[in-house]
Parts: C-alpha cells; structure tokens; sequence
C-alpha cells in the first residue's frame, strides 16, 4: 500500500507541474521493492538510489539529443549506463531504463533528470522514515529469499553474460528497425536481461522464463486499459501498480521491473494494442535467447 500510495503521489506531482516525465516508470519496481524489503540491497543505498538513476538520464538525453534511435545511440545509451552502474559498484539496476526511456520516447528536455531525481530523492527519504516506525519493526520478518533478492542486485559475475546481453539487444533493435515498433526493446526489458544473464543462477525469473512474456504482456495490457479508461491520472497511477502486482502474485513470479511494464502508458502519446503486443514479443525474444544462452553456458562448463 506504501508503494501504491508512493505512485499516486508522484502521479499527481507530475499532473500538476505538466512534467509527466517525473512518473519515471521505474519507480513502481523501486518503491515496491523498498518498502517490502527495507533491508534490502536497494533499500541500504539511499544515495545510490536517488543518484544512479538520474546519472544515467543524463547518458540518455545526452544520445538522444546527439544521435536519432538507432543502433548507435541505443548502444552507446546501454552501455554507458551498465558503465555508471558498475563505476558507483550501485545495485540500482533500473537506472539502465532511466537512460534508455529518452530514445525510445524521443524526450530531450533537460529537465528529464532533475524530473527523475525528484522521485529517487523521495523514495529514500520515505524509506528511511518507515524503516525506523514502530510499526514497520514488529510487521518486518526477513526471509531467505531477501539473500538470493540482494545477490541479484549487486554486479554479475564471469566474463559472458555482458556479450549475451548486447547480443539481445542489437537483435532486438534489428526487429525494431524491421516492425517500426520500438516498445520490442522497452526500456525496463534491459534491466530485466543485466539480472537475467548476469546472475543467471540466482535471478528468480530465470528459473522461471516461460511465465516471463506472461507476466510482462499481462502487466503491459492492464496499464494500457487503465491509462485509456483514467486517463494520466493518479488514479491510474494506483491501480495500474497494483494491477502489476497482482500479476506478478498470480503467477508467483519476482520480477519488480514488470511493475514499471504497467506504469510507461502513462508516459506515453496515445498508447495503443500495439504496445503490449510490442511487450510480450519483446520479452518473448529474451526469453528464447536465454535459453539459447543459458544451454550453452551449460555446455561449456567443465564436468
């Protein structure tokens, strides 16, 4: 409920100001995970999480300023913004949407980062308040599952997972090119691969994939019905988060970005069927490229 309310806050700070770029999509997977998981890896960052998705905003207006979409500018964006991540050692993995979300929109105003930070600032200051509630420290009971949470947000190791990574994504631009249809490579579907291939053994939707294009079509078909029957509001805002969440609870599926999937309707110019359908194939692509990868890997290892 924390997050939910967090969304419609911020929804209506960006209806208010006309800076609908502030509804940085990502902030649904960022406040769902901070608020559940307080001891979490995002959570113990505060200045990494306020500052790692702005840096890479910065990256992204910078390509998309410079360059148009295309495979030079989405490259360089990418690569630039797993660079600021490894650079800070930051666990903030959506932060790669951040820089990615001006390309794809086409967004070059400058006050796109500052929109972001605005968020990202709250978020902790929140987070801290709640950490330190009566409440929160009789509700709060960590799991096992927070370790194998927190692997997953802190760098990948081995050497392959990066070539596999920017594999997918030239791939996926060639497809773009193809269809006229940038949402195949949606911004949160990167972070979703940098957790994939980089901690493979741990990520919890890699050892599920199959319900991956499920959850990511689902979540994408229910924030388009809402942003088009609410309009930018933040009701809509609301009910879309919690939409997501309900289908990740559906299909006992872990993945927070899926929650920032609901939200981008509202960032976007009169979103149509074209965006889900964009969704689910982009994801459907990762999915069989990591299979592809996750069986050669497994090939190559020594027995």
């Amino acid at each position: 409920m924390l997050a939910v309310t967090f969304i419609a806050i911020i929804a209506a700070i960006a209806n208010a100001t006309g800076a609908w770029y502030v509804l940085f999509p990502e902030l649904g997977a960022l406040s769902h995970d901070v608020f559940t998981r307080p001891r979490g890896a995002w959570a113990s960052a505060p200045v990494l999480l306020a500052l790692t998705p702005a840096l890479t905003g910065v990256i992204g207006i910078l390509c998309s300023r410079a360059l148009p979409y295309g495979y030079a500018s989405v490259m360089l964006t990418v690569c630039g913004s797993i660079a600021v991540i490894v650079a800070l050692k930051s666990p903030i993995a959506p932060a790669i949407s951040a820089g990615l979300l001006p390309l794809v929109l086409g967004i070059k105003s400058w006050w796109y980062p500052p929109g972001i930070l605005l968020g990202t600032v709250l978020l902790p200051l929140i987070s801290l308040v709640w950490k330190r509630t009566i409440w929160h420290k009789a509700a709060y009971r960590p799991t096992a599952g927070d370790l194998v949470d927190d692997a997953v947000e802190f760098a990948p190791g081995g050497c392959w997972w990066l070539p596999a990574l920017i594999g997918f994504v030239g791939g996926a631009i060639f497809f773009v090119k193809l269809s006229g249809l940038r949402f195949i490579l949606f911004p949160p579907l990167v972070v979703i691969g940098f957790e994939m291939f980089g901690h493979s053994a741990v990520c919890p939707w890699a050892r599920r994939p199959m319900r991956l294009p499920v959850a990511c079509f689902l979540a994408a078909l229910g924030g388009l019905l809402l942003r088009n029957w609410l309009g930018v509001e933040p009701s809509a805002a609301a009910l879309s988060m919690t939409w997501g969440i309900l289908v990740l609870r559906g299909l006992d599926l872990h993945v927070p970005p899926a929650l920032a999937v609901a939200l981008l309707p509202l960032v976007m110019d009169s979103p149509t069927i074209a965006y889900p359908l964009s969704v689910g194939a982009g994801t459907l692509l990762m999915t069989l490229w990591f299979l592809v990868y996750q069986r050669a890997a497994g090939s190559a290892a020594p027995r």
